[in-house]
């Protein structure tokens, strides 16, 4: 069922209690209203029978002359009875015309049971009369039946222009919602340069604003793993072409040489001696650049000895090639018993900050921290270093902040970096751990 069906239901099902609450009020209110005028009016027709005939003994002509003021009393039916048992009329028949009287089912709720009245009147000659008073409501609940006719048609009228109203306003609502949606379908196909406008309505403009800042968010993201994605591909293109150039300076020329060697062995009056030491001079070199070749392509040591053994491996290289530098290592022995997707990602991300504080910090002490924490068990990675720092909200994020972020966040960890100018700057990442 759609939002607007929902909404039409219940203001259906709310209204139409609202009519019955409001019909049996009405019908409680007129039922009261009737007793009380039909009770009012037998009062005051018996104040006016005492007042006209009084307690004395009187004229029948004048007294008959006094009852006839009361033959417009409205709501009762007057009847005097004679002493031979004959009844005379007082009041007229109510006038009210046929097509106007109410239904039978609503005069059956408002009526309710009136006594009836007997005033005695004693004549001049000693005999005595009997007043009759008997109620006649039905011009009172004629009158009743339209006033509550009239307040269901205001109940009916109300009910219609809310309906129109909330039709009116869901059809907006809606139309608004289709926008959303449709600008929301573009952002999920790439189109983020697709905007919302402004809407009249404070909620959905403040929707259509976040919904804009999300999308000028993932356009910048896009546009970053883009670039990010260009620079991996042509660092691996610059490494393959290293490796290339490697191979074709190092061994062909190598493999050349032996090859040489080799034939010029086969005479009969070469030096075998120098020419076998020449060629275990030539493969020890080869040897040297393959483990040159192999370290930087990946450490064998990260999957024999562990994480730990090989960054104090790493440090102790960096620790030589730049001795103005101090490194302290900390690593939690259990580090090793990690997976080891995770731990090469590790390795790449400090391996990475390394090479960025050596390149640009001028740091003299950096500090790494590897630890593990229970409840909830996670591996925080913390990286220090006394260098002049920066100002993050005015330098954009290099490439290599970039790749070890993305290398964090592929592993569903969080990836923060702390640093003011001349303070060093602290990475700190956190990733779970199954």
């Amino acid at each position: 069922m759609s939002l607007r069906d929902q909404i039409s239901l219940r203001i259906l099902l709310i209204s139409l209690f609202i009519l019955i609450l409001g019909g049996t009020i009405a019908i409680w209110q007129a039922r009261n209203a009737v007793s009380n005028e039909v009770d009012s009016s037998i009062k005051l027709a018996l104040q006016l029978i005492k007042m006209t005939v009084g307690t004395t003994k009187s004229n029948e002509t004048d007294w008959i002359h006094g009852l006839s003021t009361l033959e417009q009393t409205r709501h009762l039916k007057i009847q005097l009875k004679k002493p031979s048992g004959s009844i005379v009329n007082i009041t007229r028949k109510p006038l009210t015309k046929q097509q106007d009287l109410p239904p039978s089912w609503f005069v059956k709720l408002v009526v309710s049971h009136y006594p009836e009245a007997e005033y005695q009147i004693s004549t001049s000659d000693n005999n005595f009369m009997s007043l009759i008073i008997q109620a006649k409501p039905m011009d009172e609940i004629t009158e009743v039946w339209h006033e509550t006719i009239a307040f269901f048609s205001s109940i009916l009228l109300l009910v219609l222009l809310t309906f129109l109203s909330v039709h009116l306003l869901f059809n907006k609502t809606l139309q608004a919602i289709q926008t959303i949606v449709d600008n929301l379908k573009a952002v999920e196909e790439g189109e983020y340069d697709k905007k919302l406008s402004d809407f009249s309505t404070q909620e959905y403009g403040s929707i259509a604003k976040a919904i804009n800042h999300m999308s000028d968010v993932l356009a910048y993201t896009q546009k970053q793993n883009q670039a990010l994605t260009q620079h991996s591909l042509q660092i691996q293109e610059e490494e393959r072409q290293h490796l290339s150039q490697e191979l074709h300076d190092e061994f062909a020329q190598s493999l050349t040489a032996i090859k040489v060697m080799a034939v010029t062995a086969g005479h009969e009056n070469s030096d075998s001696k120098k020419l076998t030491s020449s060629i275990i001079e030539i493969c020890d070199h080869l040897m040297t650049v393959l483990r040159s070749m192999m370290k930087q392509l990946h450490p064998l040591m990260l999957t024999e000895l562990g994480l730990k053994a090989t960054l104090e491996d790493l440090l102790n290289h960096w620790e030589s090639r730049t001795p103005s530098t101090t490194f302290e290592l900390q690593v939690d022995d259990a580090v090793d018993k990690i997976n080891k997707t995770t731990i090469i990602q590790i390795f790449r991300v400090i391996q990475e900050s390394l090479t960025n504080i050596l390149r640009h910090a001028c740091a003299s002490q950096v500090t790494i921290n590897l630890h593990i924490k229970t409840k909830p068990r996670v591996l925080l990675v913390l990286i220090n270093d006394d260098g002049q720092g920066c100002d993050l909200n005015k330098v954009s994020s290099g490439f290599g902040l970039q790749g070890m972020a993305e290398r964090i966040k592929l592993l569903g960890g969080e990836f923060t970096l702390q640093s003011q100018p001349e303070q060093g700057m602290q990475i700190k990442a956190k990733i779970p751990l199954a």
